[in-house]
């Protein structure tokens, strides 16, 4: 692990940090954007293996040093307008016929990129507070993704789409599948924004007061969190079997580990113990009657099983027994300068009325690539996504790309494909050809330059 948690070396790492940069919603996908994407790609691998080897001080000390946290929440910020307001106008356009849909999936990828990064990094104290003002913004980015959450489980609605790439980058009719590429990408990255939002609360005591109104009065995300333990949109039954959603996919859970506490549940848990068990929560917290009343539905949760789980939930047990009998003091209203997040409306403002006209632009300079500029841009992902790297970040073994079972061989020409025998990559080459050659003609034009370097 030592070996791999030098992807990057220090100066490369400096490098990357201190080129990171807030660009024109007009500008996503051209060139400058897509060195940055790449930036953010190899910082978001070394963080994850910097962490796993506990070594992510470097990375921490750039960032901070460097004031790079709110760049990145910007950056975030801007993709996700882009993916709300410009893509589905993109989507309509009826002379829109891309070669590839790769590029768009490019930005798509990037909220996910950067999300990931945060939620490894924010995990530190340092990084938190160097947020400065652009906390409010990060708070609100996650709580519209866990708003979303909560609207897909209270309609019984689930992504199931798995694949993390487009099946065929070069197939002119995939606008459909990049769609449901983006649906379930959506997903998983509200899941990380759930992980991010309580690595916020582990620094209630240090954050600016107007990031606790805004967590506690402004969304009331005590109860959102509440909705989600009720409804559960990592949990569902499908032909009488329970699925969760860990590491990236849906598992059928054996009956004896029903009860078992997943990673995103602890997440809620957790966030629920910082935000109401901190003093200066409850001091600012109105735990008026209806917000009472959500609450003490956490007390059917919290079974000895649970507790086993996570015994710090102990005392959220005794608060809730406390606040059956009590009747809570209405919190003080304090008279303070409230801020309020910025970074969203400045952007929808500084473009609105202007999106068909972006979203025709980017069709017409970045996202109709010539067969030329698709497979340089097939040879930089390659270049970006080292393939030992990328398995040492996947939690599983790799599955079969035609019937999804766990697979032990991979394409031999890409080197981006597995297939669990002989026969299912036979029947898949019709679909993966295309994507087959391209990235082998990538993976090819780098050996070649690597051998012509001095």
């Amino acid at each position: 692990m030592a070996e791999a948690a030098a992807l990057l070396l220090p100066g490369e790492a400096e490098a990357l940090v201190q080129a990171l940069r807030s660009g024109s919603l007009l500008n996503t996908g051209d060139h400058g954007w897509l060195r940055q994407h790449e930036a953010i790609e190899k910082l978001n691998m070394q963080a994850i293996l910097s962490a796993s080897a506990s070594q992510e001080q470097l990375l921490i000390e750039l960032l901070v040093n460097y004031a790079k946290i709110p760049t990145l929440i910007e950056e975030l910020i801007s993709v996700e307008i882009w993916k709300h307001k410009v893509f589905p106008v993109l989507c309509q356009l009826k002379d829109f016929k891309p070669k590839s849909t790769f590029p768009i999936y490019l930005v798509l990828h990037h909220e996910a990129s950067i999300v990931n990064l945060l939620e490894t990094m924010f995990f530190h104290k340092e990084i938190c507070e160097s947020a400065e003002d652009t906390i409010l913004d990060l708070i609100d980015y996650s709580y519209r993704k866990l708003t979303l959450l909560a609207a897909w489980s209270t309609n019984g609605e689930f992504p199931t789409h798995e694949k993390l790439l487009p099946e065929d980058l070069t197939n002119a009719s995939s606008m459909q599948e990049l769609q449901k590429q983006a649906e379930m990408m959506e997903f998983k990255i509200s899941l990380r924004a759930l992980s991010v939002l309580r690595f916020i609360t582990d620094q209630v005591d240090s954050l600016p007061l107007s990031a606790l109104t805004r967590m506690l009065n402004t969304h009331n995300v005590p109860c959102l969190l509440v909705e989600l333990l009720e409804h559960c949109p990592w949990s569902r039954r499908e032909a009488g079997k329970l699925k969760k959603f860990e590491n990236g996919v849906w598992h059928v859970v054996p009956p004896e580990d029903h009860v078992r506490m997943t990673k995103l549940d602890g997440q809620v848990w957790i966030a629920l113990y910082n935000l109401l068990l901190s003093p200066e929560c409850q001091r600012k917290y109105n735990l008026d009657g209806f917000n009472k009343s959500q609450l003490l539905k956490l007390r059917a949760f919290l079974t000895d099983v649970l507790i086993d789980q996570l015994p710090n939930l102990v005392e959220m047990q005794r608060f809730l027994s406390h606040l059956v009998v009590t009747e809570p003091v209405p919190p003080k209203k304090d008279l303070i300068l409230e801020q309020v997040p910025v970074i969203r409306d400045r952007i929808v403002r500084e473009n609105s009325g202007k999106w068909q006209a972006i979203a025709k632009h980017q069709v017409k300079h970045m996202f109709s690539p010539s067969e030329d500029e698709l497979k340089h841009l097939a040879c930089r992902w390659a270049r970006t996504y080292n393939l030992d790297v990328m398995e040492a970040l996947v939690p599983e073994k790799p599955k079969c790309g035609l019937c999804g079972s766990e697979a032990t061989k991979r394409c031999s020409r890409c080197q981006n494909e597995w297939y669990c025998k002989r026969e299912c990559q036979v029947q898949h080459w019709q679909k993966h050809k295309k994507a087959c050659n391209l990235m082998a003609d990538a993976l090819k034009k780098i050996k070649e330059d690597l051998k012509v370097q001095p």
